[in-house]
């Protein structure tokens, strides 16, 4: 069975883009320093950083779930806002409705853009068995293990026919045989459909295991300091010469950031 997209991808644009937040009684807190981006319809990108470089705010200021301080952000032409059915988000915590079971909770973006019950059920359907969860159509989400929770999760995001996928560490919380099988099943299915798919991760091996680009970013406030094209062919072995080579280099780059913003944290707390 082969799944059929109706709907064209669409480029991101980050446009200079800096966020500040202001917790009560605290210093304002710089997130990301004036960042520019351009992502092409079709593309995987990888964000990649340390925790709390600001790849998390910028994934949600793609969604549309906050607003940039300064700068603005469009997928395609069009203004990013406010968030959009037409920019699928994958969560770490699968962010399924326990009331509802495993066909509801992937049709749920097709219920809320009106399509009727026959068509949207279908389609729920069709991405179950893409996911091997079509036997499972009936279940609730609280009789599924982890992995199979985000596979629900991923047939959600796809079903929805978004035009770009956004996804928050969507394995972090998955056992590491889990994990890999459904990078593959990732993989598989955006090779089947060149959705545009932005994805934030800890992991260098599995962001270039999955993304044809991978961003690298600085401790917070969160920059761009490396913006790397990844020309593997598909399938990628993580063992392979080429691979480990890029691994190391990247790894390096990170580490090389890491001890300058260690340094600089010493620095002030000793002043």
């Amino acid at each position: 069975m082969t799944t059929t997209s109706t709907v064209k991808a669409l480029g991101i644009t980050v446009d200079n883009v800096s966020k500040l937040y202001y917790p009560a009684g605290q210093e304002p807190v710089e997130a990301l320093r004036p960042v520019q981006l351009t992502i092409e319809p079709g593309e995987f990108v990888a964000l990649i950083g340390p925790s709390g470089c600001g790849k998390s705010t910028l994934l949600n200021l793609m969604a549309g779930f906050d607003k940039p301080t300064a700068g603005s952000l469009y997928a395609g032409d069009k203004r990013i806002e406010s968030p959009d059915p037409d920019r699928g988000m994958v969560f770490q915590q699968y962010a399924l409705f326990p009331w509802l079971n495993v066909r509801e909770n992937v049709a749920l973006g097709l219920r809320l853009a009106g399509v009727d019950l026959a068509t949207r059920h279908a389609r729920a359907d069709e991405y179950l068995e893409l996911v091997g969860l079509k036997e499972f159509a009936q279940a609730m989400p609280s009789a599924l293990s982890g992995g199979m929770k985000q596979r629900a999760a991923l047939a959600r995001a796809f079903c929805t026919d978004s035009s770009i996928i956004l996804m928050d560490e969507p394995f972090g919380a998955l056992d590491a045989l889990t994990r890999g099988f459904l990078q593959q099943e990732l993989l598989r299915i955006w090779q089947d459909h060149r959705k545009t798919v932005v994805l934030v991760t800890h992991s260098v091996e599995e962001a270039l295991f999955l993304a044809n680009r991978v961003i690298v970013m600085t401790p917070r406030p969160g920059r761009i300091k490396r913006d790397e094209p990844i020309e593997l062919s598909y399938p990628r072995d993580p063992m392979a010469e080429s691979f480990r080579e890029l691994e190391y280099s990247i790894l390096s780059d990170l580490k090389e950031e890491l001890h300058a913003a260690q340094g600089l944290s010493t620095q002030k707390t000793s002043s």
